[in-house]
C-alpha cells in the first residue's frame, strides 16, 4: 500500500485530503507540530488517517526540516502532501534533500516567492494580457481603491488584515500609513465590484493542467472583506484556461489558487487554499490526483471533473459572518445564510467519518 504524508494535521483542509486518499487506497499519515498545536487536530480522528504523528517543535524552527525528514523515513519514499504554508516554504528550499526521502509536487522557492508577490503577478498579467484592476503609482483618480503590501503573509498577517479599503482620501491616507508599518510602498489598486471567485489548478513536474476547480464565494467574514465562510462550486473555462496561462508563464509546479473578481486576477495563492474542503464536499479527485502525479504518473486533464452548484459553509464562521452582515445593516446575505442551514453542505462533515466534525466543535469550545 502506497503512503501519503499529510503536514500541518491543525488546518481543515487537512480533513478534506486524508478522506480523499484514504478512499482512494493509500495509507494516510498526518502530522502534527507540537509547538504549533495546543489540542490534537481533527484530522487525527479521521477513520482514514492510518497514524497522526506529532512532531517536537515548531515549524518554524531551524531543525523542523530534520524532524519532518525522519518521519518521511520510516516509510518507503511516501508523497509528501503540504498543507501549511511553512512545511511548503520548507520542502520548496530544501527540494533535493526532500527528493531523498519522498515524492512531491512543489514550486521552487523563487516561483513561490514570485507569485506571493501580487506586484510581480500583476506585472505578469499584463504581459499577458490576462484582465487586472488598474493600479495606481500616486494618488488615486478615483476611489473606491485597495491598498495592500506585496505580500501580507511574509509579515505573518491573517487573510482579512492583508488589505484594506478606502472609499475617500482620509481613510486612503489612514490605510497607507498602516500598510507602510509592513510595506514601505504598498500597492495600491483601484476596488473591483462584485462577488470573488477562485480558479484552483493542480499542474504537474512538466507545469501540465492536471486538475481544476472553480468555486465563487457567497459570504465571508468579517463582511467587509475576509477569507471565505460559505462558496459554491461551478465552471468556468475562461477562468481556468487565464489562471493556466498564468501559473504556467512562472513554470509552476503542484497546487494553488488563483483569485479573481469579475474577470480580473487579484493574487494567486500558490499552495493549499482556504477552501479546499469544497474538493470533497464537490467530488472532485484532485486530491489524489496530485498524489499520482507526484509519484511519477503521467496524467490527462479532465474538465468538468466535479460537481458545480455544490454549496459549502464553514458552521461557526458562516454563523459568526451572518451575524456581521445584519450588524452592517444588510439582512439580505444574513438570510440567505439562515436558508443555508438547509441547502448548504458542512465543510467538515462526513456522514462515514464523523469523529472530525465532533473534535472539531469540541477543540473550539474548549479554547474558548
Amino acid at each position: 500500500m502506497e503512503t501519503v504524508v499529510i503536514t500541518d494535521g491543525k488546518y481543515r483542509s487537512s480533513i478534506a485530503a486524508a478522506r480523499a486518499l484514504g478512499r482512494a487506497g493509500y495509507q494516510v499519515v498526518v502530522t502534527q507540530t507540537r509547538k504549533d498545536a495546543s489540542l490534537e487536530p481533527p484530522v487525527f480522528a479521521s477513520r482514514f488517517v492510518a497514524r497522526g504523528r506529532w512532531i517536537q517543535g515548531a515549524a518554524a524552527d531551524p531543525d523542523y526540516p530534520h524532524r519532518l525528514l525522519d518521519v518521511l523515513e520510516e516509510y518507503d519514499h511516501p508523497v509528501l502532501f503540504c498543507v501549511g504554508a511553512v512545511t511548503l516554504n520548507t520542502v520548496a528550499r530544501q527540494r533535493e534533500r526532500f527528493a531523498q526521502a519522498c515524492d512531491f509536487l512543489i514550486a521552487p522557492p523563487e516561483v513561490l516567492d514570485q507569485l506571493n508577490d501580487k506586484e510581480t503577478v500583476h506585472a505578469r498579467c499584463e504581459a499577458l494580457g490576462i484582465p487586472v484592476p488598474r493600479e495606481y503609482t500616486g494618488e488615486p483618480e478615483g476611489y473606491p481603491v485597495v491598498i495592500k503590501p506585496h505580500c501580507g503573509e511574509k509579515f505573518g498577517l491573517k487573510a482579512r488584515d492583508r488589505y484594506r479599503v478606502a472609499r475617500d482620501r482620509p481613510e486612503y491616507e489612514a490605510a497607507l500609513a498602516a500598510m507602510r508599518a509592513y510595506d514601505p510602498s504598498p500597492i495600491v489598486q483601484q476596488k473591483v465590484e462584485g462577488a470573488g471567485a477562485g480558479a484552483s489548478l493542480l499542474l504537474d513536474r512538466d507545469s501540465r493542467l492536471i486538475g481544476a476547480i472553480c468555486h465563487r464565494r457567497i459570504r465571508e467574514y468579517p463582511a467587509a472583506g475576509g477569507p471565505s465562510t460559505c462558496c459554491e462550486s461551478f465552471y468556468d473555462e475562461t477562468m481556468i484556461q487565464h489562471a493556466c496561462r498564468l501559473l504556467q508563464s512562472f513554470q509552476f509546479v503542484g497546487l494553488a489558487m488563483v483569485e479573481f473578481k469579475g474577470d480580473c486576477v487579484l493574487e494567486v495563492n500558490p499552495r493549499i487554499w482556504g477552501s479546499f474542503p469544497l474538493t470533497e464536499q464537490a467530488g472532485s479527485p484532485i486530491a489524489v490526483r496530485y498524489a499520482q502525479a507526484a509519484a511519477g504518473a503521467v496524467l490527462d486533464y479532465q474538465p468538468r471533473d466535479y460537481d458545480t452548484g455544490v454549496r459549502m459553509r464553514f458552521l461557526l464562521n458562516d454563523t459568526a459572518a451572518m451575524l456581521d452582515y445584519l450588524r452592517h445593516g444588510r439582512p439580505g446575505p444574513f438570510f440567505q445564510g439562515a436558508a443555508d442551514f438547509f441547502r448548504a453542505k458542512e465543510a467538515l462533515s462526513c456522514r462515514e467519518d464523523p469523529a472530525p466534525m465532533r473534535r472539531y466543535l469540541r477543540n473550539n469550545l474548549l479554547r474558548r
